[in-house]
């Protein structure tokens, strides 16, 4: 059984039928502890996808489920990181990182019982990516890699069963983005939680992915899945072996395929 379905989803912002059509009878699959990753041309529906399964935008038809139980408005068991960091200008590290503990239950009400265990959690995801003794820094003291490090954690937190990430790393410089790339393998091996990855960047979905899909252009559909055979843990030298430069380019060819057929 999934833990995340899609089953012909269809959804329209605006919600009349002169609105934009998004999605059209899309359909996927993801199992418990899977990381997936999703790409396919700019306006696809790609992140549309992230926020129907996270309950933020009711579906026009179709129906998604998760753990089992049909999505009807936002998840609690859903820990999200975006392009931007987000994070609040006058609360340090530690205090952005636990900002979901005051809000998602049951943390709420026994965080203030249980602060120390809490904070230790959150020392432990920080260093996790590096960010040992950062804590009390301000967003502002951190570079733009650093925020979204501690972004990361922020959505793990409450350990949710399932992160979606839309475009974490888009803003930033390759070589930051692939430490991040490193770094999110590391709490995906530790953690196991079900992750979905939005991205345009091809080569990091066949880095971090187990499984990825293609969508049409928009309205979006899943057109093709592309299974990664490589071992985990995967250094960043395997981004340079034939094998997975062939897997970016076959991804590639159907991206820029379905590109040609839209327009």
């Amino acid at each position: 059984m999934e833990f995340v379905e899609l089953d012909r989803v269809s959804l329209r912002y605006g919600g009349a039928e002169d609105g934009t059509l998004a999605l059209n009878s899309a359909s996927l699959g993801v199992k418990q502890g899977e990381f997936l990753a999703v790409v396919g041309p700019s306006g696809c529906g790609k992140s549309t996808i992230l926020k129907a399964i996270a309950g933020l935008w009711p579906v026009t038809a179709g129906r998604v489920t998760v753990g089992g139980g049909q999505v009807k408005g936002p998840l609690s068991c859903v820990g999200m990181a975006l392009q931007n960091p987000t994070s609040l200008p006058w609360r340090t590290t530690l205090a952005n990182v636990m900002l979901p503990l005051e809000i998602v239950e049951p943390h709420r009400s026994r965080l203030r019982r249980d602060r120390q265990q809490y904070e230790a959690r959150a020392r432990s995801l920080l260093g996790l990516v590096g960010l040992g003794g950062f804590e009390d820094r301000f967003p502002w003291q951190l570079s733009g890699g650093m925020q979204q490090r501690a972004s990361i954690c922020r959505a793990l937190i409450h350990e949710p069963s399932l992160l979606m990430l839309d475009e974490p790393f888009g803003a930033l410089d390759m070589f930051t983005r692939e430490e991040l790339w490193e770094a999110l393998q590391d709490i995906w091996l530790a953690r196991r939680p079900t992750v979905i990855l939005v991205t345009h960047d091809i080569r990091e979905a066949v880095y971090l992915a187990d499984r990825v899909l293609v969508m049409s252009a928009r309205p979006g559909r899943v057109i093709a899945e592309c299974v990664v055979p490589f071992d985990r843990p995967r250094p960043m030298n395997i981004t340079f072996e034939p094998q997975f430069g062939a897997l970016v380019n076959e991804l590639r060819s159907q991206i820029i395929s379905a590109r040609s057929e839209a327009a």
